[in-house]
């Protein structure tokens, strides 16, 4: 008995010491991860905006929390809005995109942050030949596949990806006209 309790201390002792050593591995790595991800966000807005956007800084946030960029020309005009958009029915899971608009609504670019696709198929998502073709959509009337009757032609093999990056388009536009509403700016002229 006695040499089972032994057991039982040292085991519980050596759980105890690798608990606390995650933590504090834990804590060295919050701030770097926090840090990193930052900066690919940072990246990511830039990448999507349009390219007379000398200045970029946060206005804000959308009614569910996200973050709303604006692009500023040198003469303080806004040329563009950036922010995140996702869809849950990616092939392999949630589509999270960082889209960039202009002001009335036409998409500039986006950039890939969170995909888990097909290799080879969904995963083409950020080639030129599928996402270029969203530059200039209007995204305030809706992106679609042309088998759902839109302009967009989805990525051979993978149309369910494809549905999956118009919806995640569709989402960042519709959080980024609520948040504009909200923030009281009228809408652009077309």
């Amino acid at each position: 008995m006695k040499k089972m309790l032994l057991q039982v201390a040292a085991l519980t002792a050596i759980a105890a010491v690798c608990a606390a050593l995650l933590a504090v591995v834990s804590r060295m790595t919050e701030e770097p991860i926090e840090a990193a991800a930052a900066k690919a966000e940072e990246a990511a807005v830039r990448a999507v905006l349009p390219q007379s956007a000398g200045t970029v800084r946060q206005i804000g946030a959308a009614p569910d929390g996200r973050k709303v960029f604006a692009g500023m020309a040198p003469s303080g005009e806004t040329v563009g809005y950036a922010l995140s958009g996702s869809d849950p029915s990616g092939y392999g899971g949630r589509i999270k995109l960082m889209v960039g608009f202009t002001p009335d609504f036409k998409v500039v670019s986006y950039r890939k942050l969170e995909a888990a696709e097909t290799p080879g198929l969904g995963a083409k998502l950020t080639s030129p030949k599928f996402s270029d073709q969203f530059a200039g959509k209007d995204a305030a009337a809706g992106l679609k596949v042309t088998k759902d009757g839109g302009e967009i032609v989805p990525i051979t093999a993978a149309t369910i990806t494809s549905r999956a990056v118009c919806g995640a388009v569709d989402d960042a536009c519709k959080a980024l006209q609520a948040h504009l509403k909200t923030a009281g700016v009228p809408p652009a002229a077309p």
